[in-house]
């Protein structure tokens, strides 16, 4: 079972206690105070282990604390300090204080470690206390105690290269064309239930790591099926490639679907480069309706390939477009934690805004993204966008308005027709 999300508790240890000692030997009858300094309780951290690729491991345990210093003694001897724990994670891992939902890290790279909660200081003994006035004092400190913090982790793939497109497309099968990931497949909708990845080949001295990012579906940004749960992985990557069903009744409209998806969760998504291919070109009917599928794509601008993950034709022509167009895209420079993506707002919510008389305006940054990505002079990819909006209750909330047939309506730069 993969797990992309875990909540544990951290405690780091508590200061040993100083320690409240006089010197007593023959011969010194006033030897004065020795007592010795508390250790330092351990530190607690987080870092990454490239072996990690999952965090089943915080499935079966959840609380970690690190041993307290141990307590000064005579002969100002300090307390032994305790060992940091080290807690491990898969590369790509972010951190969250649970209570606030502050960032705290973004470990991407291995040995990335991270300080969550700060050991507690040792207590002095008391021969720090000893003063003109006070040749003999009975007093010490108590340890520091440690900081607790529950925290939250999230996991997101590192891979350069994204597999996306619609339920049955065949991205499993390009993924295990590309390289050796064994996903498990079936054929039914939403087959991948758990993303994987691959390392790829690309000659004698280059491989590329891909993810296969599970089929999406209307609706996943809004959390339908396992939208949210995986859309997040594909914020990572540098570029997608968009396989189509070459058995889909509307393959154009598909693209649309999943870009529309993608745009409406995150506006970046839907600024990532893209090599778009045609699966399943072993079926004699896809390949007789490949050339015309191709001539629709091209009036869009949009280069489409054809492949068969089955047979392995035209796969590596694939990676290495994909490739090529990797080494066009500049990499992010990184200061310390990755910029992660937080959205001001929720990028579901809209508002409806009465101009007068029958014209309305929907105001949405997420609706007006997938308006802006939705292909509108083909019926499929407007059926597709009719769907989106009656997933996000736009249509529910036009007619509680006073919406009528016929009304106009307005999503930035684009006028549409009111339809009960």
């Amino acid at each position: 079972m993969f797990s992309d999300t875990a909540t544990i508790l951290v405690r780091s240890g508590k200061g040993g206690n100083g320690a409240v000692h006089f010197r007593r030997e023959k011969y010194v009858p006033h030897g004065g105070p020795d007592g010795g300094d508390g250790g330092r309780g351990g530190d607690v951290y987080i870092q990454v282990d490239s072996k990690l690729n999952t965090l089943n491991t915080f499935q079966h345990r959840s609380h970690f604390f690190a041993n307290d210093g141990k307590p000064g003694a005579k002969q100002k001897m300090s307390g032994r300090g305790a060992d940091d724990l080290v807690i491990p994670v898969p590369p790509g891992t972010l951190v969250f204080d649970k209570g606030s939902d502050e960032i705290l890290g973004d470990l991407t790279q291995a040995g990335d470690r991270l300080l969550v909660c700060k050991g507690g200081r040792g207590g002095r003994g008391n021969t720090h206390f000893k003063s003109s006035t006070n040749q003999a004092p009975r007093a010490a400190e108590k340890g520091e105690p440690g900081e607790e913090k529950q925290l939250r982790l999230e996991l997101k793939l590192i891979a350069y290269i994204g597999i996306v497109g619609v339920p049955n497309a065949g991205k499993s099968t390009l993924l295990t064309a590309l390289t050796h990931a064994r996903p498990k497949i079936a054929a039914y909708p939403f087959t991948t239930l758990e993303p994987y990845l691959g390392v790829a080949q690309v000659d004698s001295e280059r491989s590329v790591v891909l993810a296969d990012i599970p089929g999406l579906i209307e609706g996943a940004s809004q959390g339908a099926g396992l939208g949210f749960e995986f859309l997040r992985h594909i914020q990572r990557t540098r570029v997608l490639i968009h396989l189509l069903d070459g058995q889909s009744a509307d393959p154009l409209a598909d693209y649309n679907q999943i870009n529309a998806e993608l745009v409406l969760f995150d506006a970046a998504l839907g600024k990532k480069p893209q090599v778009v291919a045609l699966n399943k070109l072993d079926v004699p009917e896809v390949k007789v309706k490949y050339p015309k599928i191709k001539k629709e794509f091209k009036k869009l601008g949009v280069s489409l390939e054809g492949v068969s993950a089955m047979e392995h034709s035209e796969v590596h022509k694939l990676l290495q477009s994909a490739v090529a167009l990797l080494s066009t895209v500049k990499e992010p420079e990184v200061t310390g934690a990755m910029p992660v993506y937080r959205a001001p707002e929720d990028p579901r919510d809209f508002k409806i805004l009465h101009q007068g008389g029958s014209s309305w305006r929907i105001v949405g940054a997420g609706i007006e993204r997938a308006a802006a990505m939705t292909y509108w002079e083909h019926d499929g990819a407007v059926r597709r966008f009719q769907k989106i909006m009656e997933k996000l209750g736009v249509d529910a909330a036009l007619s509680k308005a006073g919406a009528r047939e016929g009304d106009t309506v307005f999503i930035g730069e684009y006028e549409l027709e009111y339809s009960e």
